[in-house]
């Protein structure tokens, strides 16, 4: 098991999660976005970033992440008392009933665009909240609310959308675990709000990238 940072709380392991989770201490928020494999055109691919051009024929800049082949399997990820799982109606037939599933509205005030070829939403499977819940973040190419020219990963999450869910359903001081880390953004958003952080990565290129986020200190000012 490889440690590939380690600072403030925060631990980074750039390895195959199935073969780290048996041995973590005990976390008290899973908070992920899985690869679940695509199989399908690239118009329908999972894809949050940017695009060549905007139409029906739009093709994703994007490379292939480890598992995009793989029809994906949760079982690993249900043993967590609380857990937020992105992508999971591409496998909901895996995961055990929910009625709190988080809603992100990445089209906010954009209902006027046409023929954008990529979702509209996505959703989270959650055994945190007994009810629906909905975080609006306009995340649409190039027009974002926040983090304009970030682009990190190709599925890669708002910075905001993971504090919200962080504040919302854990507590200071608390760990936070995301077996498919990519980028980062999940373990920055913990540090931002001083909570403790495992990521596991299996790609080393992804493991850099979010520890060089986790090293850039936010500045106070008066």
């Amino acid at each position: 098991m490889k440690v590939y940072y380690e600072e403030s709380g925060i631990t980074i392991y750039n390895a195959d999660c199935r073969e780290v989770l048996p041995s973590l201490p005990k976390v008290d928020l899973l908070l992920t976005d899985p690869p679940y494999g695509t199989k399908t055109p690239v118009d329908n691919a999972r894809f949050s970033g940017g695009t060549k051009t905007f139409g029906r024929s739009a093709v994703a800049e994007r490379r292939p992440i480890a598992g995009d082949d793989e029809l994906f399997d949760p079982s690993h990820l249900l043993a967590f008392k609380r857990a937020i799982i992105f992508g999971a109606n591409n496998f909901a037939a895996a995961l055990p009933p929910s009625n709190g599933w988080i809603v992100w509205d990445k089209r906010v005030g954009l209902e006027d665009m046409k023929d954008w070829p990529l979702g509209e939403a996505e959703l989270a499977w959650t055994n945190v909240t007994g009810a629906v819940r909905m975080f609006r973040n306009r995340w649409m190419g190039v027009v974002r609310d926040t983090e304009q020219g970030d682009y990190f990963h190709p599925t890669q999450k708002p910075l905001a959308l993971m504090r919200w869910a962080i504040q919302q359903w854990s507590k200071t001081g608390e760990t936070i675990l995301d077996p498919y880390m990519g980028s980062g953004t999940t373990l920055r958003a913990a540090k931002d709000l001083q909570r403790k952080a495992i990521g596991i990565e299996i790609e080393e290129r992804y493991c850099e990238i979010a520890a060089n986020r986790l090293r850039q200190e936010v500045l106070a000012f008066a």
